[in-house]
């Protein structure tokens, strides 16, 4: 068939495949002769499944799988350090990039790659070539260089997400049509393929630059009307370099081809040609399953493949866990056997013990490494001589131990080496304590985040509930050898014998873990949640935690004193409306003062025979009774005292004077992050005393804090899923979206609006992402609960979207267990279906955590890009707190900052998820915290 009008041309992004099937499956090797094939098991799996489904309009009448070509392209010789900082493939995939070759040719599709050209230029070259014969073109690539090739009858396919990207989508990710891309890609440059393009100038600056002058010849010719300073200056001084970076993103549609498309003709795959080479790969599953469809006899593999060859074998059979086999090493000789080992296997779990939980304290002990289920080492370093059961025992240190700088020495280059995945169950505890001694742990996989992007909801993610849940072993308890309270002694007080079975044993159970989830994440359509969303968080996180924020312990020492006489004050007012003195920190003694003294309504006893007087019980008296308001105004203060003002100078690092706050990436099931040791995310901001603790984090001399917090974020998702014509219009216009609720619901004119009906408006609009009932309105507005209840009837009469999601987000969960993020993260709901007052609870649940699940995602793909994004800049990211990011600038870099941070978090929903509504950011900054935000 000679190509031309309706026929269709299929091409495939081959290295895109390639490397996806990498990341999706754990190592595997084939047992012949220990060959990799992990990347070709994939590779295999994702051409039949495109042979499968290429069916219907979409079918193609040519196809062909296009690949890069090993050496160096054309671009080199336009800048030699193009591409320069992209690392070099990991060892064990380098094998398999032949074998990808011939699994294309023995599914009888044309495989093709060009000296001296990159496959994005043969692409090119195809697909206009086949726009200009009248046919049409499918990439099968999400590749973003590729959309300057979008129209015209070319589209892309997104074949992960199923996907298809048109000239439409190509303006919500680059905000300008095809044509152009190319311009903003100039000026945007690319960190990846080390593209230099215009410094400070992102995706959305360069957008807005080319739309307002057309192009980026005119841009650059007329650069010296720009307003912005910083701007112009480094459009007319880098000008040649942009151009440069123009030509080295300019896709070459004349790449010289030595074959035709008429050559790329659709074939069926023959069975002679291809179930010979499955079983050469040892592909039992894929083979029969192919054989099947074709209908002929699979091919006979004398060898049992390992395990998940192809993520559809039953789960790996491991030997059992026997701590006694597990090995002391005590020498540099020993030591480097196992790191030969590692780097033939590709890859080694690693633990590491210390004396105490505080990563930026703590005190290495010893390192643990295993590479073969039920094969485990511990080298110890640091323990000590003496019985484990006297705290005051020899500092000394025990013998059969290696020197900790030569161990670390040795095991840098593996713990560093790109080519070898490092393992980890809560790796960013581990990634820390190797950093403070100068090694920087990459790539890693870390199977408590596994375990969390799949099951989120339904269990935790510890390693000893995970071994016991997924593996059937109860692992060592680490109580057995420290014991607990105050008389625990500290790791390396543990004899070594000892210490070799629990630490070896935590190695060797991570790695368990690690061959039984990681294939497990594509089954559960998670792998992009644990890929874009959790891995590469944990070195962003663990770099923010090791800066820590300055905080003035004087100024905490002078609100800590301040507290104390405002609760002094309020105990003398609080015994004069009682008629007595009490202790006032006491519920025994408050609870007899307000129901049995004074007789106030709603005394309730519990099992003690004590009054309720939590919270909630005091908040609905002190609508009656000035006693209970300030008892809640001493218990604020009190907890303010003692939680923060009190407790952060305890918390200041005596090394670097600042406060390390710990990421619990697991910590909520919607995806938000948790902040312990100390918790800084709860620090109140509603009363004028939670702000001013704020104002004891301060910047160092000659830095500002500067706080960029995303705005309404979660009322913005919520009209985006819910589809509220009104709310999103409004957020497109920067309409105050409380008024405009507060205007719908209650016929007031924008002009005529008062702060309280604006007030009850914003405590519905809030209050319904969490499904708040009329009794917690009411509360919540101090008004009667018939009327609270009149005004959520009223919103969702006004807003039936609302309703409508909410049904639907229950229904589902209630079909499949769990509900979704726009990203996809899973958050199971296990008691939706429950009984009595959990029923209620869950469906809130069910229905806020999708809002402020995608929030939270939006948050975290934003802190992912923003290392690389201020690189440039003297500025370092201090705190997340919910929907705020915390930097610490110089002072001459602060606007900058502001703009290049902003950029980042308001493109943070895009190219993933595209939200009808726009992302706003505001920014502030000052000399602490409280002046920034």
């Amino acid at each position: 068939m000679s190509f031309g009008k309706g026929c269709h041309l299929h091409l495939i992004d081959g290295s895109a495949f390639i490397f996806r099937a990498y990341h999706a499956l754990p190592p595997l090797t084939r047992k012949s002769d220990g060959l990799p094939i992990g990347a070709v098991s994939g590779f295999c799996n994702m051409l039949q499944k495109y042979v499968e489904e290429a069916t219907g309009d979409d079918a193609p009448t040519h196809v062909a799988v296009i690949f890069d070509y090993s050496g160096k392209s054309f671009r080199n010789d336009i800048y030699p350090d193009y591409k320069a900082n992209r690392p070099p493939a990991p060892e064990d995939l380098v094998p398999q990039f032949p074998l990808t070759r011939e699994a294309t040719r023995a599914f009888n599709i044309a495989c093709k790659e060009i000296e001296g050209y990159e496959a994005d230029d043969i692409i090119a070259t195809l697909a206009t070539q086949a726009r200009d014969l009248g046919g049409r073109v499918t990439i099968i690539s999400s590749d973003k260089d590729l959309m300057q090739l979008v129209g015209g009858g070319v589209e892309m396919l997104d074949a992960m997400k199923n996907r298809r990207i048109d000239r439409d989508g190509v303006v919500e990710k680059f905000g300008v049509p095809p044509e152009r891309v190319v311009d903003v890609q100039a000026l945007a440059g690319d960190s990846v393929d080390n593209v230099p393009g215009a410094p400070g100038i992102g995706i959305k600056t360069a957008a807005l630059l080319i739309n307002e002058y057309g192009d980026l010849e005119t841009l650059l010719e007329r650069a010296d009307e720009i307003k912005q300073p910083k701007r112009r200056e480094t459009l007319i001084d880098k000008a040649d370099q942009i151009r440069m970076s123009r030509d080295l993103v300019q896709l070459k549609n004349d790449t010289p081809l030595d074959f035709t498309i008429d050559d790329l003709e659709v074939k069926d795959p023959d069975p002679e040609q291809l179930l010979p080479f499955l079983a050469s790969m040892e592909f039992r599953t894929l083979s029969k399953r192919i054989a099947d469809k074709m209908g002929v006899e699979p091919p006979i593999i004398e060898d049992t493949p390992v395990k998940t060859a192809d993520g559809n074998d039953p789960a790996p059979e491991f030997p059992p866990v026997d701590p006694s086999k597990y090995e002391h090493v005590q020498d540099a000789a020993a030591l480097q056997r196992w790191i030969d080992l590692i780097h033939q296997r590709g890859y080694v779990a690693v633990d590491t013990e210390t004396t105490s939980l505080d990563e930026m304290q703590a005190e290495l002990v010893g390192i643990s490494l295993s590479v073969i289920p039920g094969e485990a080492c511990y080298i110890p370093l640091a323990h000590k001589a003496g019985n484990s059961d006297d705290l005051f025992g020899s500092d000394d240190l025990a013998e059969g131990q290696m020197d900790a700088d030569e161990a670390l020495k040795l095991l840098k280059p593996v713990l560093q080496d790109d080519a070898v995945l490092k393992i980890g169950q809560n790796m960013k505890y581990d990634a820390k304590i190797f950093a403070r001694h100068g090694i920087t742990v990459a790539p890693i996989d870390d199977t408590m985040l596994m375990s969390y992007a799949m099951y989120s909801g339904l269990h935790g993610h510890g390693m000893d509930a995970l071994s016991e849940r997924y593996l059937g072993h109860s692992p060592i308890p680490i109580k057995e050898l420290i014991g607990s309270g105050k008389s625990a002694i500290t790791f390396d007080r543990v004899p070594i014998d000892e210490a070799v079975k629990y630490a070896a044993e935590d190695a060797d159970i991570t790695l368990r873990l690690w061959h039984l989830f990681k294939p497990q994440l594509h089954r559960e359509r998670v792998t992009t949640v644990y890929e874009t969303l959790e891995r590469p968080l944990v070195p962003v996180l663990a770099r923010m935690e090791m800066n820590g924020i300055q905080v003035d312990r004087d100024t905490l020492s002078r609100m800590s004193n301040a507290f104390a006489q405002k609760m002094a004050a309020l105990e003398d007012e609080i015994h004069e409306l009682a008629g007595e003195k009490f202790n006032v920190g006491s519920p025994k003694q408050l609870g007899e003062i307000l129901f049995d003294k004074m007789g106030l309504e709603g005394g309730k006893k519990g099992k003690t025979g004590a009054y309720a007087t939590g919270a909630d019980v005091l908040e609905d008296l002190a609508t009656e009774h000035e006693l209970p308001a300030r008892v809640l105004d001493w218990r604020q203060l009190s907890k303010l005292k003692s939680t923060y003002t009190d407790a952060l100078q305890d918390h200041i690092n005596p090394e670097t004077g600042r406060v390390h706050t710990s990421y619990v990436q697991t910590g909520a099931s919607t995806g938000r992050l948790a902040s312990t040791d100390p918790n800084l995310q709860n620090i109140p901001v509603r009363t004028e005393e939670g702000r001013r603790i704020r104002e004891a984090f301060v910047a160092p001399q000659g830095t500002r804090l500067v706080s960029l917090d995303y705005s309404q974020i979660e009322l913005r998702i919520l009209a985006h899923v819910a589809d509220i014509g009104t709310m999103k219009q409004a957020f497109r216009d920067g309409q105050d979206i409380h008024a405009m609720t507060a205007s719908e619901m209650f016929d007031v004119p924008l002009d005529e609006m008062t702060p309280e009906i604006r007030r009850r408006a914003k405590a519905i609009n809030f209050g319904v992402i969490y499904g708040i009932s009329g009794f917690g309105l009411a509360r919540n507005l101090r008004i009667p609960r018939g009327e609270a209840q009149a005004f959520i009837d009223e919103y969702f009469e006004r807003y039936p979207g609302i309703r409508a999601y909410m049904d639907e987000t229950v229904d589902f969960a209630k079909e499949h267990g769990f509900v979704q993020t726009l990203f996809g993260r899973k958050i199971h709901t296990p008691e939706i279906s429950a009984k009595g007052p959990r029923a209620g609870f869950a469906r809130r649940a069910a229905i806020n955590a999708p809002i402020q699940g995608t929030a939270a995602d939006v948050i975290r793909r934003a802190m992912i890009r923003m290392p690389d994004a201020i690189s440039n800049l003297p500025a370092k990211m201090l705190l997340q707190v919910h929907d705020e990011l915390l930097f610490e600038v110089e002072d001459d870099a602060v606007d900058k900052l502001i703009e290049v941070a902003r950029d980042v978090m308001e493109g943070a929903s895009d190219p993933a998820v595209h939200l009808d509504i726009p992302l706003t950011v505001d920014a502030g900054q000052g000399a602490n915290w409280a002046e920034a935000h």
